[in-house]
Order: C-alpha cells, then sequence, then structure tokens
C-alpha cells in the first residue's frame, strides 16, 4: 500500500468516526423524529459496508482471479510449446489483428503464411499461421505455438496479463458491491418512507373529519 493510499484510509476511517459520533449526538435532538434516526442509522451502515466490506470483497476477487490465472498461465505453458516453422508462401496483403486476450499483445499488422513445421511426436505438419509482418520470401524461418497435438496455438497468457486481469476483477467486484449495497440502502428507504406516509394517512384520517370545526376534541 501506498502513503497516497494509507493517508486516504485514516482520512476515511475519521471520517466515518466522525459520522458515528455525529449520529450518536444527533439522537437527542428534540427536534429529531424517531423516522430520521433510522434513516441517519441506515446511511451509516451502508457508508461502513462500502468502506469495509465492499474493498475486501474486490481484494478476495482479486486474489482469487490472479491465482487461477497463474493456474492457467502455468497449465498453458505446460501444454504450447514454440516451434520452428519455414514458410512455404505467403499471402498477399497482411492483416491487421486486434489484441490478444490472452497475451495482451497490442494490435498489430501481420502476415498470413502457409508454413511447415514439426509436431512434437515428430510428425510433418503444414497450415496457414499468422506472423509478424516482415516475411519477404518463401523459404524463411519463423517461430510459432503448438500444442501437444502439433496444431498451431495462440500465444500463452503473460503474468503482467494476468495481473491486469485480477485487477479488472477487483475493481469490478468493488463496484458492484458498492452498488448492491446503495440499491439495497434505497429499497430499505423507500419501505420506510412508504410506512411514514400510510401512518400519516391513517392519522390524518382520524383527524382530518373535525378540522376547522368548533370545540372539536375539547
Amino acid at each position: 500500500m501506498s502513503a497516497s493510499d494509507g493517508v486516504l484510509r485514516m482520512r476515511e476511517g475519521a471520517w466515518a468516526v466522525r459520522a458515528v459520533s455525529g449520529v450518536w449526538r444527533w439522537r437527542h435532538n428534540p427536534l429529531c423524529r424517531a423516522t430520521d434516526r433510522r434513516e441517519a442509522w441506515l446511511a451509516l451502515g451502508a457508508l461502513l459496508l462500502v468502506l469495509v466490506v465492499a474493498p475486501a470483497v474486490g481484494r478476495f476477487c482479486g486474489v482469487l482471479t490472479d491465482s487461477a490465472l497463474r493456474d492457467t498461465i502455468r497449465e498453458q505453458h505446460a501444454h504450447r510449446h514454440r516451434a520452428g516453422a519455414v514458410v512455404l508462401s505467403i499471402s498477399p496483403s497482411p492483416v491487421a489483428f486486434a489484441d490478444d486476450p490472452e497475451s495482451g499483445v497490442t494490435p498489430a499488422t501481420r502476415q498470413m503464411v502457409t508454413a511447415g513445421w514439426k509436431a512434437p511426436d515428430g510428425s510433418d505438419r503444414h497450415g496457414t499461421v499468422p506472423v509478424a509482418a516482415g516475411v519477404h520470401k518463401a523459404g524463411e524461418r519463423v517461430r510459432i505455438w503448438i500444442d501437444d497435438r502439433g496444431a498451431v496455438a495462440p500465444r500463452p497468457m503473460d503474468v503482467p496479463t494476468a495481473h491486469i486481469h485480477a485487477g479488472l476483477a477487483g475493481t469490478g467486484a468493488f463496484v458492484l458491491t458498492a452498488g448492491v449495497v446503495e440499491a439495497l440502502r434505497r429499497a430499505v428507504l423507500r419501505c420506510m418512507v412508504r410506512r411514514r406516509y400510510a401512518r400519516l394517512d391513517r392519522a390524518w384520517a382520524m383527524v382530518g373529519p373535525d378540522w376547522g370545526r368548533a370545540g372539536t376534541g375539547s
């Protein structure tokens, strides 16, 4: 944790403590209704959940995702291998490839070539594979990724990309948890307001018929 994160956490904690003390003093205010106190405690509880529970959930999901992706990386490197291939023919025009979701490689212009290579069992294979732009003639050697059967495979995921995906997963879990807490707070608050209006309607139904009549209620 960086120094700025530590200072931010200290400020958030101090703000929460001041909020708790303020609510605790406010409960003795003669102008404060019971419903006001309940709404204040509801808001404070939701705030504490967002400050404490949501970060914990985000961290847990991030760590869990990172561990799962590390297992995936180990499995991919165990079953994918670099192999040398000989270019047999070249596609007439290069192709722009999008980001590789596993390796995190940025978009690049590549060439489609027909190449031949040796499978792990020693058999000859050939097929169309994408290679970096710059291959000019048949007979050049290129490096490709193949699986245990000798088929062309995507490049394995790397550790920095796994960290990025884990961070995004943790951030998404934090935002989702905070959103759920806020949605629940709003739902509970809506129910509380409806109950308050229902009580007001019942009280008005009892008092309303005598409203403005002289001598009523005496």
